[in-house]
């Protein structure tokens, strides 16, 4: 029977990507090949419980929304990650992924938006960036960079450029919380006028925590 590894499934508002504020599922699996030096759920790394998909889909159906999002740790360190995805999808839900950009995510159903890292200089994790990733994101996609200092954002203003990342997908900016002043990094957006979505967590200001709940 196919399993995965799962830390926990919520229910919470959709707390960053274009979605934000949406009521969400949340699907968190276990385990992560990286240790990004801002990471806020290392809790995912290890443990968690080994679900069926049929055990996942009868907690996910328990929530009236449309929207679920399948988020870790690293979702697709998990093969049985793209069974899991296309069982939502055949649904016909709203379904994203977020994933570090550290692994191929080239087999990942076309109808999931994939929410995508790329790792900046701070992160610790720069070299871990997959960049062949980028060939198979679409528009509905999104490419997201945590920035933590200003080498983090000249960084990513570069790599958005190289990449014409801005006409393939949507991007997004999101400062650490506690390292990058958030007032400061929509005024440097503003004043460059980059193609970015500024973002802030949300869940951690209504709720003080990581998984928004």
């Amino acid at each position: 029977m196919d399993s995965l590894r799962v830390t926990e499934i919520f229910y919470s508002l959709q707390g960053e990507s274009s979605l934000v504020g949406f009521p969400t599922v949340f699907i968190r699996l276990t385990g992560c090949p990286l240790r990004c030096s801002y990471c806020d759920t290392a809790y995912a790394f290890s443990g968690g419980t080994r679900l069926s998909l049929t055990e996942i889909h009868h907690q996910v159906r328990a929530y009236k929304t449309r929207y679920v999002t399948v988020t870790g740790g690293e979702p697709l360190a998990q093969p049985n990650c793209h069974k899991l995805l296309k069982m939502l999808a055949d649904e016909a839900d709203t379904v994203s992924l977020e994933t570090s950009g550290a692994l191929d995510i080239s087999a990942v159903d076309s109808r999931v938006i994939k929410v995508m890292d790329l790792k900046t200089p701070s992160s610790g994790e720069m070299a871990q960036n997959l960049y062949q990733n980028i060939g198979f994101l679409a528009g509905q996609d999104q490419v997201k960079f945590v920035i933590g200092n200003d080498e983090d954002y000249h960084w990513s203003k570069a790599t958005i450029e190289k990449y014409a990342l801005n006409e393939r997908c949507q991007i997004l900016f999101s400062p650490v919380l506690d390292q990058q002043n958030p007032t400061e990094l929509a005024e440097k957006i503003l004043r460059d006028q980059l193609p970015v979505r500024f973002q802030i967590q949300l869940h951690k200001f209504l709720w003080d925590n990581a998984q928004g709940k």
